[in-house]
């Protein structure tokens, strides 16, 4: 058996390494480690590539697995996408993860010329085949809580909502964040708006789009903002924060995002969506030589989406936490169904 040395060490512009990898008798995991391709933000967008990433340092903590990780680059096509793909699964890297729906494309190119890794595409299940792992979630679900503590934490029976690309995936968000919200006040105004189009125009990587656009939102009421918009989020808390109102991050646990610490007083919860935990999961299958494939999903009741509750100034609003823990309740037993659109 050989047995690597663990270290984090540079590997280009926008990448990063550990040395990894194990081979012995009985079969058991002989990979390099994970491969690990970010989406457009990448890590240190503070919400969902981190969250990824926190999920691959697991991985390589427990089992010392490693692996590689990989940044996007501006205006990259789809082809650049299935090169870095097909790069990781070269060098033997498995699972290889596309961190993203925008590696569909890819993972379902590459995956057919590797069959005997393991693959995984995070936020979309479009991709069927039994070396591929479909790593989805019910988003909808901790948006359902996000309104619902933003119903009860307004002062003007005024909210907002913010997406980073007007796509069915951030829909999702919305339409939970909305039906949540009605649910504790119908007749609440909520401001809703997408950053682009598109994300190849940036908006999940802007944060001063995420900014000007909360600064209208703001203007025209709200006083209670929720975002889905990956890196283009910062600027949403930090014109939040600017204004002294309340934000509701996403993905990660924002209130404890080191990077964000100077406006975590003004950031209400945050709705988890456990990225981290599926790329764990993911991993630790293709360890244990179980490697999990088809649709895996994420929901409240297994924990694979939730509602940060870190601020204690949250815990403090015990009305709000009695609503936001009646409604998980209620989505768990399934006498409220969250709608996807």
């Amino acid at each position: 058996m050989t047995v690597a040395v663990v270290a984090l060490t540079a590997a280009g512009c926008g990448e990063s390494s550990t040395s990894a990898g194990s081979s012995d008798e009985t079969g058991k995991y002989t990979g390099k480690g994970i491969g690990l391709a970010y989406d457009i933000g990448g890590k240190g967008d503070q919400s969902f590539n981190d969250a990824a990433y926190s999920g691959f340092e697991k991985a390589d903590a427990e089992f010392k697995m490693g692996g590689r990780d990989i940044e996007p680059q501006d205006g990259e096509s789809d082809a650049d996408k299935v090169q870095r793909i097909t790069q990781l699964a070269q060098a033997g890297y498995d699972p290889v993860i596309g961190v993203g729906y925008i590696y569909a494309p890819a993972i379902k190119e590459v995956s057919v010329k590797f069959p005997d890794t393991t693959f995984g595409i995070i936020d979309d299940e479009q991709v069927v085949a039994k070396n591929v792992a479909d790593l989805v979630f019910h988003e909808e679900q901790a948006s359902y809580l996000a309104g619902v503590a933003a119903a009860k934490a307004t002062k003007k029976n005024h909210i907002g909502f913010i997406g980073g690309v007007d796509i069915p995936l951030i829909h999702k968000f919305e339409a939970g964040f909305v039906q949540g919200a009605k649910s504790i006040s119908p007749d609440i105004e909520i401001e809703s708006q997408y950053l682009t189009e598109t994300a190849q125009e940036g908006g999940f990587a802007s944060p001063d789009k995420g900014k000007d656009a909360a600064s209208g939102q703001i203007e025209a009421g709200a006083d209670v903002l929720y975002h889905a918009a990956g890196l283009s989020g910062q600027g949403v808390i930090s014109e939040a924060a600017s204004k002294k109102i309340w934000a509701i991050g996403v993905d990660s646990d924002q209130y404890s995002q080191q990077a964000l610490a100077q406006y975590k007083d003004y950031i209400l919860g945050s709705a988890l969506k456990n990225v981290g935990g599926a790329v764990y999961d993911l991993a630790k299958s293709v360890h244990e030589g179980k490697p999990l494939s088809g649709v895996q999903r994420g929901d409240l009741k297994s924990g694979g989406v939730g509602f940060a509750d870190t601020n204690p100034k949250y815990k403090a609003m015990t009305d709000v936490v009695a609503a936001v823990d009646k409604a998980k309740q209620e989505i768990i037993d399934g006498t409220v169904t969250v709608n996807t659109k």
